[in-house]
């Protein structure tokens, strides 16, 4: 039977940082298939539980923070608690705004299918972007999760031709069971449709005949980019993955250092982000970059190639994307 506990308002813990209370916090396992994000549904909390999978409440906050107590709490449900090789907990969490995927030893969220929105507010949303400068073709997502990527590239893009990779079995099946991506690999009227690969998503045989018109990036483990994303040859050999004319849009996490919002909106930000700094470096004057505002997720995303037309990608994507997209500038080494 489903366990049902009130959440309330607590402190942020996890090594990001400048993140105020309200957040819930997400990072991936350590064989790297999931995400790291700052993601805030509306009136949610972070997810706290025990090793015995029982759903519980966090410490109260001080009294210093009266209005946050004040705040109306969520109603969060277990509907599955598991095991894997890769993974010692992972448990499937309801709530009326959304559901989420919680991994690890760590309790934090890999993937949300939000219930009251379309959107997930966070740098989920910014992958739906990508269609829109890339040749037809299909595209990889690396670090499938529970396909929160997916769902939202295929409503906006149903043509789309998806190939994700995801290491964990037992996270496959859940996401089937309870995030609806049996859907997602039935062809859609448009004839797109996610095709679900179980394995490593750095492995040279996760690729496709022809290439990928695009390659979606989420690696994260222990709560910070895999290793392997911070080194130039790792992303030239993802690149080798592409069609002409493909672009590689990544997750790159936070900044590894406590810096004000003020400095961390400057255009040389990107700096601080070892990922950014190792793709600049593969990809010299053909790489672009963006912060998402604090109300999304306050990550890095990087987009390989030329930088688009920022008017024409505005007009070709979604109305709640027109203005994101002319955020994007290029990335430049000093």
């Amino acid at each position: 039977m489903a366990t049902v506990t009130p959440l309330t308002t607590s402190p942020l813990r996890g090594h990001l940082h400048r993140y105020p209370r309200g957040r819930l916090h997400a990072k991936s396992h350590p064989h790297g298939f999931g995400t790291l994000l700052q993601y805030r549904p509306p009136a949610t909390r972070r997810i706290y539980c025990a090793p015995d999978g029982e759903v519980s409440a966090p410490p109260a906050p001080p009294a210093a923070d009266a209005e946050q107590q004040e705040q109306p709490q969520e109603e969060f449900t277990l509907l599955a608690v598991n095991r894997s090789d890769f993974n010692e907990v992972i448990m499937v969490i309801d709530s009326p705004a959304a559901r989420y995927l919680v991994l690890d030893q760590s309790r934090n969220v890999h993937s949300v299918l939000p219930k009251t929105s379309v959107w997930t507010n966070s740098y989920w949303d910014e992958f739906v972007s990508l269609p829109a400068v890339v040749p037809l073709g299909p595209v990889a997502l690396l670090g499938l999760g529970a396909g929160t990527a997916a769902h939202l590239m295929l409503k906006f893009w149903p043509w789309l031709q998806l190939v994700g990779w995801e290491i964990d079995p037992m996270i496959i099946e859940l996401s089937r069971d309870y995030f609806g991506m049996s859907d997602l690999e039935k062809p859609t009227e448009s004839g797109g449709s996610l095709s679900v690969h179980i394995g490593d998503a750095l492995s040279p045989s996760a690729t496709v005949e022809g290439g990928f018109a695009g390659i979606v990036v989420d690696l994260f483990g222990d709560g910070k980019i895999i290793p392997q994303l911070e080194e130039v040859e790792t992303w030239l050999q993802i690149a080798k993955k592409l069609m002409p004319g493909g672009r590689i849009m990544v997750n790159c996490g936070g900044a590894d250092a406590v810096v004000s919002l003020a400095e961390d909106n400057s255009p040389s930000s990107w700096v601080q982000n070892p990922t950014v700094k190792a793709l600049c470096s593969a990809f010299p004057g053909q790489l672009n970059w963006k912060r998402l505002s604090e109300k999304e997720s306050v990550n890095y995303v990087a987009l390989t190639g030329p930088l688009p037309d920022l008017n024409e990608w505005s007009a070709s994507v979604p109305s709640d994307l027109s203005s994101k997209v002319k955020q994007w500038i290029p990335c430049e080494l000093a």
